[in-house]
């Protein structure tokens, strides 16, 4: 098990990557919340195959959290997280408190709006969410400055949203998506998994499955977008799931048309406690 540093503070994180920096290491950043599972292990694995040194961060952040939403409630588990972050060669983990990363307060605070893919799809139901998600993603590259950055795919609109930042904000960051790490059955792992009982527990890969059906369809030619998602919301609501939204989506999330040969299909469900999300990436079968 390798050494793991943990910063809590911008000072002592500014004295590290000084340090770094002098002895020309590259550097890539891995953004979390914390209650680690393979999925975020993952990102961390595939950070040290682009850059020298690896900095994770743990951060559960309150602007992308509605009033209503699990802020006070969501996992956390640092001694766990910092053991895991560990275990795969992690160099360093900055988890900063809430005072750290808004010393100002939250109310007068400078916030990063994203147009066009942060609108639709999980912003219908979580009004201001990615404009925390870009806030405080843009709070981070400039606390790291890292030369790259990986997220998972399993967030996709939050992946779009965070690569249209980049470019548009000029950061000279590398962004790397990393595939969707699934159970074997197929759930897309998530620390919100945690919220599932044993028996949504055994019905909530029904999602992805409900996904891979429409992916067969739209490979068969069967392009009627709208009547796909109907049944696959009825389908959804059958197995037990409060189905949000099925969308299939442009790959730059832009809506798809006929002409379309690669598409997005991404989904939002509820089961009990938990907020499901996913998404599959299907493209048209070659004549």
């Amino acid at each position: 098990m390798s050494q793991l540093t943990t910063l809590t503070t911008l000072a002592s994180l500014r004295a590290e990557l000084r340090q770094l920096r002098q002895q020309g290491q590259t550097i890539a950043l891995v953004p979390t919340m914390g209650n680690l599972h393979a999925g975020h292990l993952r990102l961390v694995e595939e950070a040290k195959r682009h850059a020298d040194k690896v900095i994770a961060t743990i951060f559960v952040n309150p602007l992308q959290f509605g009033p209503d939403e699990d802020f006070a409630s969501y996992p956390r588990t640092l001694a766990d997280d910092q053991a895991q972050l560990a275990s795969v060669g992690c160099d360093f983990l900055f988890a900063p408190s809430v005072d750290e990363v808004y010393p100002h307060g939250q109310q007068q605070l400078t916030k990063v709006c994203v147009p066009q893919v942060s609108e639709g799809l999980c912003s219908a139901k979580r009004p201001g969410h990615f404009d925390g998600v870009a806030t405080v993603v843009t709070k981070l590259f400039n606390m790291v400055q890292p030369d790259i950055a990986c997220f998972g795919q399993k967030d996709y609109q939050q992946l779009a949203v965070i690569r249209k930042l980049t470019e548009d904000l000029s950061f000279p960051i590398q962004i790397i998506g990393v595939p969707t790490c699934r159970s074997a059955e197929g759930l897309a792992l998530s620390s919100r998994n945690a919220y599932l009982t044993e028996k949504e527990r055994e019905r909530a890969p029904k999602l992805y499955a409900t996904l891979q059906a429409i992916a067969l369809k739209l490979q068969e030619g069967k392009l009627n977008y709208h009547e796909l998602t109907y049944q696959a919301r009825a389908k959804l609501a059958e197995l037990g799931f409060s189905p949000e939204y099925v969308e299939i989506r442009a790959l730059d999330l832009s809506p798809a048309l006929a002409t379309t040969q690669e598409w997005v299909i991404l989904a939002a469900a509820r089961m009990g406690k938990a907020r499901l999300i996913d998404n599959l990436i299907v493209k048209k079968h070659q004549a």
